[in-house]
């Protein structure tokens, strides 16, 4: 008869979660139950008048670009 040979694996910690500046947990929550508590006719409105930002375009690009994006705004930023 096989015995089964049993592992103990040690337990990682818990990944520390980083959040931007001004940022806590709580503001973290208060915002998921934001928009958890939309309805449709809510989500869709704030959708739309976020298209109408002046100055600001929203776009679909191939996700592989989106790193380039990122570095090309960050470095506008920092003109």
């Amino acid at each position: 008869m096989k015995t089964k040979k049993t592992t103990t694996r040690k337990r990682r910690p818990p990944l520390k979660q980083v959040l931007p500046k001004g940022w806590d947990e709580r503001r973290v929550r208060d915002t998921i139950a934001y928009y958890d508590s939309q309805s449709e006719a809510e989500e869709l409105a704030e959708y739309e008048s976020a298209l109408e930002v002046e100055g600001q375009s929203l776009m679909l690009v191939p996700s592989e670009l989106v790193p380039a994006i990122r570095q090309l705004i960050d470095h506008r930023k920092g003109a």
